[in-house]
């Protein structure tokens, strides 16, 4: 169980979904298919929502089509990178599938938009983008666009949700902005001499490639506000809201100290958008201002926590989590 309100394990998606198309985690089995097929025409620069509109009369090709419509001038982005995307996908008949352009509800009006942060892979980590797009983004660069558009059963398969109202045949097509990319080192963690634990806060030991050890101060009273002490000082940049951070941590239960979740018992270290309502509000208020390289530890009350979703398995709980910043994307 991770951080994020749309986590990739288990819980509600943060960004604004009006269906969710997929049902189960899907495979690409085909790859980009020629950019002769296309049917959509797209209007808009790289860096602004995009206009789509499609002809009554045109037919989807029964296969993966990609096009490049801007050519980035930043990084290449290859598989298995971190990456932050913008995207606004339909239905070749209008349906909207969601768009990182919605605004969140009750975001300010200067805030950064909810974007998707996620691994280049094959494999379903996300339900905005499914494989086959996600995968598309490899050999495009930093401050690029590119659509991906075919039928529903060339882009979804077998994980096509049968209650979307979307039908095998019928058309899909996403416009997909680069953002941002960062090739990550699974097994980073912050480096430096820790600093003891402050008073009532628990005391955290991080070994190499393992879960951190966080042990609960006996009887202390779970605190009522969010609580946070940086343990290792790093000299990286500062992060900033919008940012997708790159994190190695650990989270136990305050109330017994057994531990939900860590990124070492996911293949290492892990990306999150901070700043955007993306992350539980504790991470969000502890981690935006902070450096790369540091290791912070935060103890996150229900109310900052899962406590606004009362079905969540954590909901009553409060967490204690070591984060180690590794990077931004």
């Amino acid at each position: 169980m991770n951080p994020t309100k749309n986590t990739r394990r288990a819980a509600a998606a943060a960004l604004t979904v009006p269906i969710l198309l997929f049902t189960a985690a899907c495979g690409s089995d085909d790859g980009k298919g020629s950019a002769d097929g296309s049917v959509v025409k797209v209007e808009g620069k790289a860096g602004a929502e995009p206009k789509i509109s499609v002809s009554k009369d045109a037919k989807p090709a029964d296969k993966v089509v990609t096009k490049t419509l801007t050519e980035g001038k930043g990084a290449t982005v290859k598989k298995g990178d971190l990456v932050r995307l913008d995207y606004s996908a339909q239905s070749m008949k209008g349906q909207n599938l969601g768009s990182s352009w919605t605004k969140q509800p009750g975001a300010k009006k200067d805030a950064p938009r909810a974007q998707v942060v996620t691994e280049v892979t094959e494999q379903m980590t996300q339900q905005m983008l499914p494989p086959k797009v996600l995968t598309a983004a490899a050999g495009q660069k930093v401050g690029g666009r590119f659509q991906v558009e075919g039928t529903a059963k060339a882009l979804i398969g077998a994980g096509l949700n049968p209650q979307a109202g979307i039908k095998p045949e019928d058309g899909l097509v996403w416009v997909v902005d680069v953002a941002g990319v960062k090739k990550v080192d699974k097994k980073a963690k912050a480096e430096g001499e820790q600093a003891a634990p402050e008073s009532g806060m628990p005391e955290v030991k991080a070994a190499d490639a393992k879960a951190a050890s966080i042990t609960v101060p006996k009887g202390e009273k779970a605190p009522k506000d969010l609580k946070q002490q940086v343990l290792i000082k790093g000299k990286g940049p500062e992060v900033k809201a919008g940012d997708g951070l790159i994190a190695q941590y650990t989270g136990v239960k305050w109330e017994d100290g057994k531990k939900f979740d860590s990124s070492w018992d996911h293949g290492g270290a892990t990306a999150f958008q901070i700043g955007t309502g993306q992350v539980v509000q504790g991470w969000d208020q502890a981690l935006v201002g902070k450096h790369v390289g540091d290791r912070v530890e935060i103890v996150i009350p229900p109310k900052l926590g899962y406590g606004a979703s009362p079905q969540h398995e954590l909901a009553k709980n409060t967490l204690v989590f070591s984060v180690d910043i590794v990077g931004t994307v």
